[in-house]
């Protein structure tokens, strides 16, 4: 009986050694994969660095200048309808974006003076005495999903693409408010421009 009971905890152990044997090969292969895109990312973000190294102070200048004139032909050309807000706090939230128009983006950013995506969205909640998640995916799950656009209000937050990674404040009249990426500023643009998800009510 003790020598079965000897056997039977030597098959369990096995057992054991050979799951967490094969959980420690998907370990190293998930770091290899992440590894290997770290250093994709980085090699495009270098290239990208080496582009705009290249160009002249005239080139950069004209960039600048276009980039310009781009957000504030979107400001300018903006029609926001008379759009309700989703709430008394998502509408102090949304004026309180408004009131950063044109600051820059800067990646990983989160105020005053630039800011990313959700750094622009988490800044303008709490200015409303709201506390959210900071990045974009964890704002995703932070209120009630609202899959149809017909049903957005002014001040829900509206994700985009297919990795949640992108967030911005829902404007009114098919607009969306947001910090877009490097190189421009905040704005607003058309909620079509982008692979719409779901608006998240907070």
């Amino acid at each position: 009986e003790a020598l079965k009971k000897i056997q039977d905890k030597q098959r369990e152990l096995t057992q054991e050694r050979s799951e967490a044997s094969s959980k420690l090969k998907d370990l190293a292969a998930t770091r290899t994969e992440l590894g290997n895109k770290k250093k994709e990312v980085q090699g495009k973000l270098a290239e990208a660095q080496r582009l705009l190294n290249s160009l002249t102070a005239a080139e950069k200048a004209a960039l600048d200048a276009e980039q310009a004139r781009a957000s504030r032909a979107s400001a300018d050309r903006v029609q926001l309808g008379n759009s309700a807000p989703a709430s008394g706090r998502a509408g102090a939230a949304f004026s309180a974006a408004q009131s950063k128009i044109g600051s820059p983006y800067v990646y990983g950013a989160t105020g005053p003076s630039s800011y990313d995506c959700s750094g622009l969205t988490s800044w303008a909640y709490a200015q409303a005495g709201v506390g959210i998640p900071r990045t974009s995916q964890a704002q995703a799950n932070a209120g009630t999903r609202i899959y149809s656009q017909s049903q957005l209000q002014v001040g829900d937050l509206v994700i985009f693409y297919g990795d949640l990674h992108h967030v911005g404040l829902y404007a009114g009249n098919g607009q969306v408010l947001h910090a877009p990426r490097t190189g421009t500023v905040v704005r607003y643009e058309s909620i079509n421009n982008m692979p719409f998800q779901f608006g998240v009510r907070i």
